[in-house]
């Protein structure tokens, strides 16, 4: 027979490793060309994996929950045909490896473009248990680039990746839960209600698992384990994953450029006014209308204005990069943690761009398909802690960027309109930047420049 083995793939964003969430097929299975084989998270994002070629599994090296360097072999497949070793019945606990002289020879020459989901070093042998003398050799073939794209295996119960993981949290088989979701979709409801007999404080936290972004985006893991501890007095949840890489680059920013934050409050009626008529114009229609489309906008031109907020500091050439395009980053709380995808060269858009723009990534952002790729190069960042009820913060730099936005809470107050007071909608707004970068005269003239456009929303015309 021939062996094929299959590395955990470098995507080409400088990860080193990554979490084995489930596997979707076992020892003996068939797989074809394409076929997702697992689901693994990332520090920045869940994948699931397809295998580059056809097959029949011979080995799941790594069980499920296991964290697992870039380039080491994960699965590996006969494709040569003949009668395989013998199957282990479950995932070894570790791989086992023998010297092999050959692999170096056969890596690609220089970095080769990567597909999640396709290796990219050359393989190494793995040592297995000779039944007989007799026994076909065993060859085994690094896997190549294909091109082929993703293909779902057949038998495996159909669930986004963020309603797996909440299964997996909740001790869930996903094959003895009832779909109630389109096309036979598992949601996040039918895991909750298929956990509820074991779990006595479901109810009380089931009204806010539907939401993908939530405050506290640990909560959907913690919960569960609270309850499954019955009388313990505390819960310890590892780090890893999506919030480990989220708080080493907090920590980071945090105590690498020095933060200032400013608050402006201003009357933001005629703004929300405004996302009532763009509601009804014909330029918008089927487009998703919302005071955050306005406030991303009024961003964009306010960067216009001052283009000197939109930088980066390079700390190794010692220089100042002033970029002339803006990626415009728009922070998610999703049930895997804080991510900041962004809308690339957001500042070329129409306003019916920008809105398709920012309906696709939160949709994907909720489904936990946000891509690596999508969370990089971002250059100016809004994080709208409004949507919790919360006046404002002061929020922390995106790495590598100079500024960032939080938006408030948009409520009804009394207000002083034309000399009298009166019941307005009111907002604040509150921008920490790179003291290093942004001096506060113009972190005062582009907040004040945003205010005032949202104030008087005319100026998206007259100023962008």
């Amino acid at each position: 027979m021939t062996i094929r083995e299959f590395k955990m793939p470098d995507v080409g964003e400088g990860l080193t490793e990554a979490e084995i969430l489930k596997w979707y097929v076992q020892p003996g299975d068939t797989v074809t060309d394409g076929q997702v084989v697992c689901e693994v998270e990332t520090a920045k994002a869940a994948v699931e994996l397809p295998i580059p070629f056809d097959g029949t599994v011979h080995e799941l090296v790594f069980p499920e929950g296991t964290t697992v360097d870039v380039g080491q072999v994960i699965i590996s497949v006969n494709v040569g045909g003949g009668a395989p070793a013998e199957a282990p019945a479950a995932a070894a606990p570790a791989p086992v490896e023998t010297p092999a002289p050959a692999p170096e020879a056969e890596e690609p020459q220089g970095r080769q473009p990567v597909l999640v989901g396709y290796g990219v070093a050359a393989s190494s042998t793995k040592r297995r248990a000779r039944k007989t003398s007799s026994a076909a050799p065993v060859a085994v073939v690094p896997e190549q680039l294909n091109g082929h794209g993703t293909v779902t295996a057949a038998p495996r119960p159909l669930a986004k990746p963020p309603v797996r993981k909440l299964a997996k949290d909740l001790g869930v088989d996903l094959a003895a839960v009832v779909a109630t979701g389109p096309d036979g979709v598992i949601t996040r409801e039918d895991v909750h209600r298929a956990a509820a007999p074991a779990a006595p404080a479901a109810p009380v936290q089931a009204p806010a698992a539907p939401q993908a972004p939530a405050p506290a985006p640990a909560a959907p893991v913690q919960a569960p384990v609270a309850v499954a501890a019955g009388d313990a007095r505390e819960t310890r949840v590892p780090i890893k994953g999506v919030r480990k890489a989220t708080a080493a680059a907090m920590v980071g920013s945090a105590f690498t450029a020095p933060h200032v934050t400013e608050f402006v409050t201003f009357d933001i009626t005629r703004t929300m006014k405004l996302v009532e008529e763009l509601k009804s114009d014909k330029d918008m229609a089927g487009l998703r209308v919302n005071p955050l489309l306005l406030i991303a906008k009024a961003v964009l031109v306010a960067v216009k204005r001052n283009p000197e907020i939109n930088a980066a500091w390079d700390e190794a050439a010692q220089e100042i990069v002033l970029k002339h395009y803006v990626n415009l980053g728009i922070a998610a709380a999703t049930p895997r943690g804080l991510i900041v995808p962004n809308i690339k060269d957001a500042h070329a858009q129409t306003l019916p761009q920008l809105s398709q723009s920012l309906s696709e990534l939160v949709a994907t952002a909720r489904e936990g398909k946000t891509t690596p790729a999508a969370m990089q190069g971002g250059t100016f960042t809004i994080t709208n802690v409004g949507v919790f009820g919360v006046d404002t913060g002061t929020p922390i730099l995106n790495p590598g960027e100079s500024a960032i936005l939080a938006v408030g809470a948009i409520k009804l107050q009394p207000w002083v309109h034309k000399g009298k007071v009166k019941p307005r909608q009111v907002t604040t707004l509150a921008l920490s930047f790179d003291h290093r970068l942004v001096d506060g005269e113009l972190g005062s003239k582009f907040l004040a420049d945003v205010a005032a456009i949202l104030e008087q929303p005319k100026r998206l015309i007259t100023w962008a």
